[in-house]
């Protein structure tokens, strides 16, 4: 049986932030930026404070079967819920939405290269 691999996005909402936590979130900003994003085992964290209170989290991890995802998704809003709780940040509308890379289209160089193969 092969591994699948699952990316995982936690959404929320940072909620109530104090003047501290909104100065800190800020001075953070740059390592935070929606432009470095990416799935990590531990989970990426991005935001623009100045657009909107919103926060993304992705986290990558495995499984080897098609359930699998669920724990995966389970353990990553764990992950979120326990990075925010423990720097003070209260959140709301978490949610999250999860993707087994096995089960995704392949995009069209995939395609290509898939098709050589057999030709």
């Amino acid at each position: 049986m092969s591994t699948r691999t699952f990316r995982i996005t936690v959404r929320g909402v940072f909620d109530g932030l104090g003047t501290d936590q909104r100065s800190e979130l800020l001075a953070r900003a740059a390592e935070h930026d929606v432009l470095r994003a990416a799935f990590t085992a531990d989970g990426h964290l991005s935001y623009d404070l100045a657009a909107r209170a919103a926060f993304t989290f992705r986290f990558l991890d495995s499984g080897e079967d098609e359930e699998d995802i669920l724990e995966a998704t389970e353990r990553a809003e764990e992950a979120a819920k326990a990075w925010l709780t423990r720097r003070g940040y209260h959140y709301k509308n978490l949610r999250s939405s999860a993707e087994d890379l096995s089960q995704a289209p392949l995009g069209k160089r995939q395609r290509r290269a898939a098709a050589a193969k057999y030709f």
